[in-house]
Order: C-alpha cells, then sequence, then structure tokens
C-alpha cells in the first residue's frame, strides 16, 4: 500500500512542479543607457528587489546602450510592446507630451532631488493633463536629478554675458531662458552629446556634473562653470498598460511598493556619481571657473520668468499652465519638504 501511494503521489508532485515553473513571468526591461550607468545601477538594483520580492515569479531579461528602446519614441515604443519596462524621457519626445516637457521647468528654487519628486507627484495629482500625457503606461518611477551646471568645450564662461554666441545643449525647460541670454541652444538627447562636443557641433552643454565620468565629457570639454540651473523631475520609468493588466493583483502590489525604493535608489546613484565626475574633472585637470552670486540671482530671476511665459504657451493645448506653474511655486516657496497641502490657497 505504501509503494501504491508513493507512485500515485509522484505524478502529482511532477505537476505541481511544472505549475509553479509556468508561473515565472519575464518581462523585457530596456533602456537607451549602458549597464555601467548611474540609471542603470538603480534599475538593476531595483530588477533584484523586484525578483526578490516576487519568490521568483518575475524575472527580467534587459537591454541596454539603446539596443531596443531609443530616447526619443520609448513612450511610443512601450506603449506597443517593444519592450515591456523601459526608461521613458517625456523631455525628449517628438510630439503628445506639452505638459510633461514644459512643467520641468517650473522648479525654480527647488531644493533638492527628494523634493523635485515630491512636487512633481503634488502637481500629477492636481492636475489632469499629467496623466491623459501617459494614457497607454503605468509609470513605475518619478526621477529628479542633480542640478545642471555648465560644461564647454574651450571658451570659459566666467558671467552670463559670456553666453552670448554659444550653441549649447539643454534640456527643453531652458531652452528660452539661454535664447533670452544670447545662445543658441539645442535640446538633442543626451547620447549624441559626446560626438557633437566632439566635433564642435556644439560649444557645451548644460548637464550635472555626474556626465563628466559617466559620459566622458573629461575628453572633449576642458571648463565647468557652476551656474545652477534648476530642474525638475519627470516620469522616467513605465510598463505598457497592456502589460500590468495582464499581472496578477499580488504582483501589481509589488511593482507599486518598490516604487519608492527605486526612487531612492536612482537619488542615492546619482549623488554619487555627482561627486565621482567632479573628482574626475579635477583629475583630468578640467578648469573650474567662478559664477558670482548676483549673476545667479538674476539667472533665477529671469529662469521664473521664461518659465511663465512658457506655461502661458501651454494654453494653445487648451492647459492652463500658469495654474501649474504658480502651483509648483507656491509649494516651493512654503518650503522644504515639499507637502501637497501646503502653499497659497487654490
Amino acid at each position: 500500500m505504501k509503494y501504491l501511494l508513493v507512485f500515485v503521489l509522484l505524478p502529482l508532485c511532477f505537476a505541481c512542479s511544472d505549475a509553479h515553473k509556468t508561473d515565472v513571468r519575464t518581462l523585457t526591461y530596456a533602456s537607451p543607457y549602458p549597464p555601467g550607468h548611474p540609471f542603470s545601477q538603480a534599475d538593476i538594483a531595483w530588477m533584484e528587489s523586484i525578483e526578490e520580492a516576487s519568490e521568483g515569479r518575475i524575472v527580467f531579461d534587459a537591454f541596454w546602450s539603446g539596443s531596443l528602446l531609443s530616447s526619443d519614441m520609448s513612450m511610443m515604443e512601450i506603449r506597443h510592446g517593444v519592450a515591456d519596462i523601459g526608461l521613458i524621457t517625456p523631455i525628449y519626445a517628438r510630439g503628445g507630451t506639452h505638459v510633461l516637457r514644459t512643467q520641468a521647468g517650473f522648479y525654480g528654487g527647488i531644493a533638492s532631488i527628494d523634493d523635485q519628486v515630491a512636487l512633481y507627484k503634488c502637481l500629477a495629482a492636481s492636475f489632469p493633463s499629467f496623466n491623459r500625457e501617459l494614457e497607454g503606461l503605468k509609470v513605475l518611477a518619478i526621477q529628479g536629478g542633480n542640478f545642471p551646471t555648465l560644461i564647454t568645450r574651450n571658451t570659459p564662461v566666467n558671467s552670463l554675458d559670456d553666453f552670448s554666441g554659444l550653441r549649447l545643449r539643454v534640456q527643453s525647460e531652458a531652452v528660452a531662458l539661454l535664447k533670452e541670454l544670447g545662445a543658441d541652444p539645442v535640446n538633442i538627447p543626451m547620447g549624441e552629446v559626446y560626438p557633437a562636443l566632439a566635433k564642435g557641433i556644439i560649444d557645451g552643454v548644460v548637464a550635472p556634473a555626474d556626465t563628466i565620468y559617466s559620459m566622458h565629457f573629461a575628453e572633449v570639454a576642458q571648463h565647468i562653470t557652476p551656474v545652477k540651473f534648476s530642474r525638475g523631475a519627470y516620469p522616467a520609468r513605465a510598463m505598457s498598460e497592456k502589460v500590468w493588466q495582464s499581472l496578477p493583483a499580488d504582483i501589481q502590489r509589488i511593482f507599486e511598493e518598490e516604487q519608492a525604493t527605486w526612487e531612492q535608489n536612482l537619488k542615492v546613484y546619482l549623488q554619487e556619481a555627482e561627486q565621482k565626475g567632479l573628482d574626475f574633472a579635477r583629475d583630468n585637470k578640467m578648469t573650474f571657473h567662478s559664477f558670482s552670486q548676483q549673476d545667479q540671482q538674476q539667472f533665477d530671476q529671469l529662469y521664473n520668468q521664461m518659465a511663465r511665459k512658457e506655461a502661458i504657451g501651454l494654453n494653445e493645448f487648451n492647459v492652463d499652465g500658469e495654474a501649474i506653474f504658480q502651483k509648483a511655486q507656491d509649494l516651493i516657496q512654503a518650503g522644504s519638504p515639499i507637502q501637497c497641502n501646503s502653499g497659497a490657497p487654490q
């Protein structure tokens, strides 16, 4: 009788084992950045935490360096299933992200990466136009970043007057500001900046100091000027909504619970990378230039003036951009840490 039970139970055990194996879901993850980039290091740590929290039910197949996903079409590519999950950059998207791109310039005076992320979430909760531009996507992480500074190829910049005539790669929210200063701003993906600097197509780049090391800018630029460009946060990691809806509820909860972990990892890796970039610049004899507090204050005032103009421009798309801008500034003026219920009454 004992042997009979063994023969009966063995097939059942194998069936259970097979059922468990079929429960494993492999999701593709794609990024335009190489695996050693700070963004990618945070992504890898997040994938490992998801695999552990799901007890192996979710595993990832990662594609790096733009092998599967582009910089400027990634939102559309994820919507259409090119990758299940990926790094998205609405600030570089070719269309359909007017609010997400413009709001990134409303953070003048913001104090930290944590405040950038918190402010974005407050604005997205208050203005439906944010989420309308994200239809077809499930946002998995909001990303802030180190404050950009000015890195130039051959021309030192010591004052606001020195911006005149320089062709600079800048984030979209700073284009109007640099035009006002007489510069010739261009908005190209970061992956295209190194060759553009090397060939002299651009004179410099507005970017965080971490890029000096991670993007090898020390090889093609000689000067750093510590102009503080305020910057905002934006949705930076997303999953196809179709894939999201196909996941069991308990797996969805794991992804939602791990969002804070991903955002924290991004901050930590970025801050470490910034210090590494500054150290690398000094080791490679890049020249650090001064920028007066008076010029910085004038720069900050001009930054917000241009941001308000950009906000008004959203009226063309039936969006009250000025209300978004004012909400952002009210919350910033209320102080750090950002609290959604603080600021001037709405």
